[in-house]
């Protein structure tokens, strides 16, 4: 007998790809303010799983929410971050890097292409893949493929990604419930849950993060540039706030990335202010 789940499709869930090592995603995934847990996804990159409150509790449009979320960590930090979304009808992936708008590319749950085949070209660019091999396997994603659902081109894309580094243990699996990814990634021996931390826990966090692997244009490192990297974010942060609050749906994940922007280019002035440079 088909189950509820079988007949609506997969509860929405997502996964963040970060091109950075864990103990550089933990400080500026805590900004967020979210329930997520964090491990390791290759040598070069981490996974974020996020507990899904704004969809499960809120009933925000999934991809909304982390395209969000991908935006405001990737301007926040000096790599890029790749947001992998389902929910009952659609799948996709979002990109985000630095201020560059973001690029994806959606599937029916079918595994229908609904995207375009430029936002695939413009992807592999960014993430660094072959040109002519890499992009040859991710056209293959674009096409019609009657035995392809879209979990399934989800996975595809991941076996392209791996050319560059991504390798996800195999329990985090893109179309798994939340509860169940979250569970998988606890379960990692380099694992660690990301939130919102509380009073000891930040002032604990600013006395123990290694700022040597944040990257020079991290605004609390205090490198070239730092001061006007900050008041930059604090300017792209409020429109986005007050854009995200316009919206009737789906504005949640847009002003979340706003107020994400606005703190953390708060944070860089502080720094410069309590840390001058000689």
């Amino acid at each position: 007998m088909p189950t509820e789940a079988d007949r609506t499709g997969p509860a929405p869930g997502a996964l963040l790809l970060c091109r950075a090592v864990p103990g550089a995603v933990a400080p500026v995934a805590h900004l967020l303010r979210e329930r997520m847990q964090l491990t390791r996804a290759g040598d070069e990159w981490s996974v974020l799983v996020p507990e899904g409150g704004p969809w499960r509790d809120a009933g925000e449009p999934v991809d909304r929410v982390v395209t969000g979320w991908a935006t405001a960590l990737a301007v926040g930090a000096p790599w890029p971050v790749l947001a992998l979304w389902w929910d009952a009808d659609h799948a996709g992936f979002t990109l985000a890097s630095g201020f560059r708008r973001p690029v994806g590319f959606v599937w029916l749950a079918s595994g229908v292409p609904v995207g375009e085949e430029e936002a695939m070209r413009t992807f592999a660019a960014r993430v660094g893949l072959d040109p002519v091999l890499d992009l040859q396997a991710l056209d293959q994603l674009t096409k019609a493929d009657s035995a392809a659902d879209a979990r399934t081109r989800l996975r595809g894309l991941l076996a392209v990604l791996a050319r560059v580094g991504v390798s996800l243990p195999p329990e985090l699996a893109p179309g798994e419930p939340a509860d169940r990814l979250r569970e998988a990634a606890a379960l990692q021996p380099d694992s660690l849950p990301v939130g919102r931390p509380g009073r000891r826990d930040a002032v604990a966090e600013r006395h123990t993060v290694d700022h040597s692997r944040l990257g020079p244009w991290t605004p609390w490192t205090g490198g070239p540039g730092a001061r006007a990297l900050a008041l930059a974010q604090m300017a792209a942060g409020v429109p986005l706030i007050a854009w995200g609050l316009r919206r009737p749906s789906g504005g949640w994940g847009w002003a979340t990335a706003g107020a994400l922007l606005l703190a953390h280019g708060a944070l860089g002035l502080a720094y410069d202010v309590t840390h001058p440079r000689d």
